[in-house]
């Protein structure tokens, strides 16, 4: 399929992680022939810091593995709340149909091979019960999406998932914001945009005990996705359950998760794309990168925890990480 890839970098941990993501892409699936757009935003009053990659080996290498790096403006978010680079870095994209990733993931199948309907959106699965947070008392699970579904023009029962009983987190429409796609990237930045806005600026009272930080594009996201149509992998949005977060796509986060966690076949991918030189040289000046992928640590960490019996709770596995000296992000 052709369609382009949004990621975001800016100097830091993201321009490294960009590397990392370009190189599994470039590796793993040489047959995509759509258009790698890194979003970068531009400084101004909101970036308090110039956020752009510096000129050097990290830009360098964006450029030789065929990424684009594109500057937008912040006109809503910025240092304050950096998860908003993932709304306003839609204007970065070209028209057509795109899928938005979280800089820290890499790609681990054949994109070309995935069938994507675009024009029913959807977004990652790979949640826990973050958002919101039901007090004893209420308003519960039902008032508060009740409530800004319909501020957004949307109906709660259209996007309940029945098969989980009333009051349970997982009965309503919440996704994790690491992966997304659509048609329309205007359409969707609009959506996103305004969602987010809404919750922020003008707010149901329904949530008005709710944390926003970091939650603010978790929480506006199922609203965008909505109201363009969409729904979850495998139901109203047109993808399969299991190929992004599966079998095409690891959102790792950190990388020490990623070795304790991740699949066989996510460890290959990854040893694969950051194996050639030219990467390598890049990647081990930041030292994460340098400690788990070309150092002992991350086979260290693998060794400790077997895949198939995970604990249930992922701070169970930071601390077991913490404790052996094996936690660095």
């Amino acid at each position: 399929m052709n369609f382009n890839i949004l990621i975001v970098g800016q100097k830091g941990r993201l321009a490294h992680e960009a590397c990392l993501f370009a190189a599994t892409l470039r590796e793993i699936s040489p047959k995509w022939s759509g258009r790698l757009i890194v979003g970068e935003p531009e400084p101004g009053e909101r970036w308090p810091d110039d956020p752009r990659i510096p000129e050097g080996p990290q830009r360098d290498l964006l450029g030789r593995l065929g990424a684009e790096i594109v500057p937008f403006r912040n006109w809503h978010f910025g240092a304050y709340y950096p998860n908003g680079n993932k709304i306003e870095g839609l204007t970065a994209l070209p028209d057509g149909p795109f899928v938005f990733f979280d800089t820290d993931t890499v790609i681990t199948g054949e994109l070309a091979d995935v069938e994507i309907d675009f024009a029913r959106p959807a977004a990652s699965m790979k949640r826990e019960a973050t958002w919101p947070t039901v007090e004893i008392y209420g308003p519960g699970y039902n008032e508060i999406w009740g409530a800004l579904h319909a501020r957004r023009g949307g109906r709660l029962e259209d996007t309940l998932d029945t098969r989980w009983p009333d009051e349970y987190w997982r009965r309503y429409l919440y996704f994790n914001a690491g992966w997304f796609f659509g048609d329309d990237p205007k359409r969707f930045h609009g959506a996103f945009r305004d969602a987010a806005l809404m919750i922020r600026d003008d707010p149901p009272e329904e949530i008005a005990t709710q944390t926003l930080e970091p939650w603010l594009d978790q929480a506006a996201l199922p609203l965008a996705v909505h109201e363009l149509g969409g729904g979850r992998p495998g139901d109203r949005g047109g993808i399969a359950d299991g190929i992004f977060d599966g079998s095409h796509s690891f959102h790792y986060r950190f990388l020490p998760l990623m070795y304790a966690t991740a699949p066989d076949h996510v460890i290959a991918a990854v040893e694969a794309a950051t194996a050639p030189n030219k990467v390598k040289k890049v990647l081990k000046d930041y030292e994460p990168f340098k400690r788990f992928l070309y150092q002992p640590k991350g086979a260290k960490a693998r060794a400790l925890f077997d895949r198939d019996d995970l604990p249930r709770k992922e701070q169970a596995i930071r601390n077991r990480l913490k404790r052996e000296g094996l936690w660095i992000r």
